[in-house]
Order: C-alpha cells, then sequence, then structure tokens
C-alpha cells in the first residue's frame, strides 16, 4: 500500500495503533449500550456487528467514508443528533490530534533505535 519508507511513522500512526482506536470506539459504544439499559452481551454484539457491517460496506465502495456517513443520516433524525454531539465535542479533531502525536512518537521512537 505504502512503498515509501520515510512514510513508516505515517504508517504506524494510522494502521499499527489503528485498532486501538477502533477497539477504543467499540470499548465507548458497549459502554453506552450497558448505560441505556442493553445487556453486556447486546451491547457487546451490537458494537461488533456494527463495526464489522460498516467496515465490509467501505471496503467493497469507491464512495468516500464522509459520503457513506452522509447516506445513512437522515435529517432531523437520531444519527444526526448523535453525530452534532460528537461534532460539538470535537470528536473529529481529536482523533486527528491522536494520530499525529503517534507519528510523532513513531519518529522519536526510530530516531532513539538509530541510535543505539
Amino acid at each position: 500500500m505504502v512503498d515509501d519508507e520515510s512514510k513508516i511513522d505515517l504508517v504506524t500512526a494510522i494502521s499499527g495503533s489503528g485498532p486501538a482506536y477502533v477497539f477504543y470506539f467499540i470499548e465507548a459504544l458497549e459502554q453506552a449500550g450497558l448505560e441505556l439499559g442493553l445487556s453486556a452481551e447486546q451491547a457487546r454484539t451490537l458494537s461488533l456487528q456494527t463495526f464489522l457491517g460498516a467496515s465490509q460496506l467501505a471496503s467493497q465502495v469507491e464512495t468516500p467514508a464522509a459520503t457513506l456517513r452522509a447516506q445513512v443520516t437522515s435529517k432531523g433524525g437520531t444519527t444526526e443528533r448523535a453525530l452534532l454531539s460528537l461534532e460539538q465535542d470535537g470528536i473529529k479533531p481529536a482523533i486527528i490530534r491522536a494520530a499525529r502525536a503517534a507519528a510523532e512518537r513513531a519518529r522519536e521512537l526510530g530516531e532513539q533505535l538509530g541510535k543505539d
């Protein structure tokens, strides 16, 4: 996918650390499900199946993620309300900052390993 070794720290920030980001979001959805009254099994299954289905769809089409998101967001509906809450909390910029922090740390670690 990326054949330029100079981008290894960027790949690490997105793909190397990425599974933890996904697990973090699943963890949050599970907790929300529990707090809303679902059983632990229901919250886990719904969270996992939601990620699985969304990931499969996104990987099978050329449609940008932003377009897919818009396609499943009804004006004035529940998803729009949830997304507005995420936007108000600055979730997207926080995720971007997290990836930048991971890339910076990968660069630092690479420099340290190069010195040893």
